[in-house]
Parts: structure tokens; C-alpha cells; sequence
């Protein structure tokens, strides 16, 4: 078999951990996000251009995906660039945490305030996230990008919920 199809298929476990891992972290939010879509959420006011309810789980499925590839670019290259993956894994770890913490706020516990306030720290740690993957490889720099503008977007969103529910 071909030397370059070997050195794939070796990479594809990891690859795949990687899309898994950040697909499972994800999903922890769903625990407190899942319940209160047709309840507490279908009561806010909302801002016209709020997205449809069913256009969340895709997205967030194919961002995480995204984030999987990126953080598998990074565990590539660690060997190479262990103290820039050390911050990379301390970045990326805040960030996953304030993803569930936003969710368990703004959801759980019914809060646009605190889901804000959150938000706007995860805002930074993705920005942070960037831009320290960004010393590993471009690519998983670049591959961050979506999630970054779905969370501008999310937190925009967020802050008018926020407005317009008093």
C-alpha cells in the first residue's frame, strides 16, 4: 500500500478522537439548552432576525466538527511546539468550559444577564483560542473562524433577548 495512505490512515484515529471529543463537550450543553427551546425560550421576545430553532443544531454539530479538525492540527504538531501547545490546551479547555457555562446560564438557569456576561468571556477565550493555534498552524487557526462569528452572532442575539425581556 501506498507510504502516504499508511501515514492517513494512522492519523485518522486521532482525527476522529479529536471531532469526537469536542462533539461529546458540546453536547453537555444540550443538557440545559434541549429542555427550554418549546418552554422558557419560545416565551422571550426575540429580535427579528433570530434564527429558527432548528438551524441551532446543525450549525453547532458542524462548528464543533470544525473545532475538532482544529484542535487535531494542533495535537499534530505538539511535539514541535510544546510550551505554544500548552497554552493552546489550557485556551482551548476555558473556552469548551465557558461554552457548557454559557448554556447552564443562559438556559439553566433562565438568565440572559449572566448568559451575557459569559458569553462576551468566550467571546475573548475563542479570540485567544486563535490566535494561540495560530502559533501551531494557520489552518486550525482559520478553521475557527465560523465559530467565532456564530458566537459574535450568539452574543448580539443574547444581548437583545436581554433588552427585550426586562
Amino acid at each position: 500500500m501506498n507510504s502516504n495512505i499508511m501515514r492517513f490512515a494512522r492519523k485518522l484515529p486521532m482525527l476522529f478522537g479529536s471531532i469526537i471529543l469536542v462533539e461529546l463537550l458540546g453536547s453537555i450543553g444540550t443538557v440545559f439548552t434541549a429542555p427550554e427551546i418549546t418552554s422558557w425560550y419560545a416565551t422571550l421576545q426575540k429580535p427579528i432576525f433570530t434564527p429558527p430553532s432548528w438551524v441551532f443544531a446543525p450549525v453547532w454539530i458542524t462548528l464543533f466538527a470544525l473545532i475538532g479538525i482544529s484542535l487535531y492540527l494542533v495535537l499534530e504538531k505538539r511535539q514541535r511546539h510544546q510550551r505554544a501547545f500548552r497554552l493552546s490546551a489550557a485556551v482551548f479547555s476555558i473556552q469548551m468550559f465557558l461554552n457548557i457555562l454559557w448554556s447552564a446560564l443562559f438556559f439553566g438557569l433562565h438568565s440572559p444577564a449572566l448568559g451575557l456576561a459569559c458569553i462576551i468571556f468566550l467571546l475573548f477565550s475563542i479570540v485567544a483560542m486563535i490566535l494561540a493555534f495560530h502559533k501551531i498552524s494557520r489552518a486550525s487557526a482559520f478553521l475557527l473562524i465560523p465559530y467565532l462569528s456564530w458566537v459574535t452572532i450568539a452574543t448580539i442575539l443574547n444581548l437583545y433577548i436581554l433588552l427585550l425581556n426586562p
